[in-house]
């Protein structure tokens, strides 16, 4: 059976100084595809911009561009909305073998943006890094299909990764976050992504919503819920994208609420852009994720 949530999302930014003339691309309107429905949504800022252009971008995610001209010490971007979910079904392994993924991958002739050629190679974020290449032959072998070692790259990194919310920051590389074996959920996605890349498994970062359940006999706590990432991994021709969630091993599954998908972090950020200003700033960020 479909699920719908009723989702809030609020990002603030504020300015120990007035921020003049900042320019800002937001990515916070969840995506329509084969297992999810926006059923209404609308992406808000306050103050209102002097300029505002929604669209979309390159791999389909929803885009909001919003200036503003005069001086502010605060803002408030939020996204409220509704969404269905279709919940996976179980996923077969009808994947090709690892050895013969690099065949089935040049048989792709299509180049569109959600062809497997654009998550192959190095992205902004995402270095071929020799450390993390070997983990991932170390916990892979060319006998195993796709599948298998998608799942097995996501279980050696749960099992010897620590998520720590401390460990990191928005602008650790994948290389520092290994080397530590520490972090959060992008952190961990965008290591994944790096090992699966290195042995020839095209993937790609996925942001967006995971429902937090409370405990049994808990009411649920506002706020609780907290923007996440994921990865998501082309499994040859015939089962094509399967997506997972290496934060926490598991298969994506109806609790996973998906905004914009990207080769890394640089292309599904929710909040972008640059603004004059001096002195620090600090930020506040909110979610809700209400099953109906």
């Amino acid at each position: 059976m479909p699920i719908e949530y009723d989702i809030r999302l609020e990002i603030g930014y504020l300015y120990d100084s007035p921020a003049a003339s900042t320019r800002t691309l937001l990515r916070m309107l969840p995506l329509t595809n084969g297992e999810q429905t926006l059923i209404t949504g609308q992406v808000s800022t306050d103050p209102a911009p002097d300029f505002r252009r929604d669209g979309v971008d390159f791999f389909g995610n929803a885009t909001t561009e919003i200036a503003h001209d005069a001086g502010k010490t605060e803002f408030l971007f939020r996204f409220s909305g509704r969404v269905r979910r279709i919940p996976r079904g179980t996923t077969l392994d009808l994947s090709c073998g690892l050895a013969a993924l690099r065949a089935e991958i040049q048989g792709i002739q299509s180049i569109t943006p959600m062809s497997p050629h654009h998550f192959l190679g190095e992205s902004e974020r995402i270095r071929h890094e020799p450390e993390i290449a070997a983990f991932a032959e170390e916990v892979t072998a060319p006998g195993m299909s796709v599948m298998a070692a998608l799942q097995a790259v996501s279980h050696a990194i749960h099992d010897r990764f620590d998520f720590d919310p401390g460990a990191t920051e928005v602008s650790t590389t994948p290389i520092e976050a290994f080397q530590n074996r520490r972090g959060v959920c992008q952190d961990i996605s965008q290591v994944t992504i790096a090992a699966l890349r290195s042995v020839g498994i095209p993937a790609g970062y996925v942001s967006g919503f995971l429902r937090t359940v409370p405990p049994p006999g808990q009411p649920r706590l506002e706020g609780a819920d907290a923007m996440h990432a994921w990865v998501r991994a082309w499994c040859g021709m015939e089962t094509g994208w399967v997506e997972i969630d290496p934060t926490n091993d598991m298969l994506v599954g109806a609790d996973h609420i998906a905004i914009a998908i990207g080769r890394d972090y640089a292309d599904v950020a929710p909040v972008k852009g640059s603004s004059r200003t001096s002195g620090s700033h600090r930020t506040e960020h909110r979610v809700d994720v209400i099953p109906l």
